[in-house]
């Protein structure tokens, strides 16, 4: 069995090593803005702000496991519409999706909930997502390099697009990434995205 392990940091050290001067800073921050922080249910907003962001922008911890492949499995092992919430690096407001990563297994399998939490692991910090797409794939990769072949799509609503700025209300952003055979082999690819239920995806 191969453990591979990361920590992760205390939120502190996410959103500054001083969390009373982060809070004071969004203070300062909702003043300015014209926030009349004195009102009742505002009084606690900034520090529920820097605890929100602290909680977002912490990677969650990320413990691999793979197992024997017995049954010498050589189908696809796809996770789908795995749910999340991330931070545009671009403008600090959340864009919300779900990702489908799948792979074709060598000797070993993942366990199959590990597909969910490296999800997880890389949607947390600051964040754009191409690099998501990426990162999953590459974390994927890692785990499992004796793998035919990987995939990954994700889907979401970045909230900089549909409440500010275009107001583009309804609209998603999907990107894709594949590696090893899937990257080569056009009609696999086409293979991965039916068995997944996105044929029309890309």
């Amino acid at each position: 069995m191969t453990v591979i392990e990361t920590r992760a940091p205390a939120p502190a050290q996410v959103v500054g090593a001083d969390v009373a001067a982060a809070v004071a800073a969004a203070e300062q921050m909702l003043v300015a803005l014209g926030v009349d922080t004195q009102v009742e249910h505002l009084r606690r907003t900034a520090e529920r702000m820097v605890l929100s962001y602290g909680e977002m922008l912490t990677p969650t911890p990320f413990e691999a496991t793979d197992f024997l492949n017995e049954a010498k499995h050589q189908g696809f092992v796809i996770v789908q519409d795995v749910a999340f919430a991330a931070i545009c690096a671009h403008h600090l407001l959340p864009f919300v999706g779900s990702a489908t990563v799948g792979y074709l297994p060598g000797a070993r399998l993942l366990g199959l909930s590990k597909l969910a939490r490296l999800v997880e692991h890389a949607t947390r910090g600051v964040q754009v997502q191409e690099n998501v797409t990426q990162q999953i794939a590459d974390g994927l990769q890692r785990v499992v390099p004796d793998h035919g072949g990987i995939g990954v799509f994700v889907e979401a609503e970045h909230l900089c697009m549909t409440l500010r700025g275009a107001k583009a209300r309804g609209a998603s952003t999907v990107t894709s990434t594949w590696r090893g055979a899937l990257e080569r082999d056009a009609t696999l690819r086409s293979e991965f995205l039916s068995v997944a239920g996105r044929r029309s995806r890309p």
